[in-house]
């Protein structure tokens, strides 16, 4: 049996990933996001919360002894080298569970025809050469910063340029209109993958 096809979806902040993301899911893709394998990471692995206690002390957790993903935000995002330490810390367990994840539905009796996991730090990362297609999610400036849920904390300047990312990708979409613009473009790319 063939294995599922690896997709990872890139692009900047407030560009429409996580959008992409539930457009894939609808059409049956296995989906996952580095953004929730960190929460989790978090939230559930001793290591982390251990790592981040040692190096930061309790201003990095809540009254209920959780991590404060803020507070780690404004310790990392103000300090290079606290980033630097953060994504040497998290990056290889990110890799870790999303490898997994996707070698077990591989395995499956019914392994789905795409798996599809949005990563932001993709091509920063090297992350790339992991999966078999790379999507690139982009928009004008003005729409992302209407659209970004967080702030962008100088986040974008440690971001290759759009321009770089959609040379390098399988698929662009400049997602600047409608969903329905959006979805259209993902169950395009769907189809091409699953051979539907």
């Amino acid at each position: 049996m063939q294995r599922p096809v690896s997709v990872a979806i890139t692009g900047g902040i407030g560009a429409g990933k996580s959008s992409a993301l539930r457009a894939f899911e609808r059409r049956g893709a296995a989906v996952a996001s580095s953004d929730e394998i960190v929460h989790r990471l978090y939230r559930d692995d001793p290591g982390v919360a251990d790592a981040l206690r040692e190096r930061y002390g309790e201003r990095v957790f809540a009254p209920d002894g959780s991590v404060d993903r803020r507070a780690v935000g404004e310790v990392v995002f103000a300090d290079r080298a606290e980033l630097e330490w953060l994504e040497a810390l998290l990056h290889p367990r990110v890799v870790a569970e999303y490898v997994r994840w996707r070698d077990e539905l591989a395995g499956s009796d019914d392994p789905p025809a795409l798996v599809v996991i949005e990563i932001p730090l993709l091509y920063e990362t090297g992350g790339e050469r992991r999966f078999d297609r790379v999507v690139v999610i982009t928009a004008p400036p003005e729409v992302r910063a209407t659209r970004a849920r967080v702030r962008d904390d100088g986040r974008s300047r440690r971001l290759m340029s759009d321009d770089e990312k959609v040379q390098r990708a399988d698929f662009v979409y400049v997602n600047d209109g409608s969903l329905a613009g959006l979805d259209a473009f993902v169950g395009e790319v769907v189809e091409q993958l699953s051979g539907r």
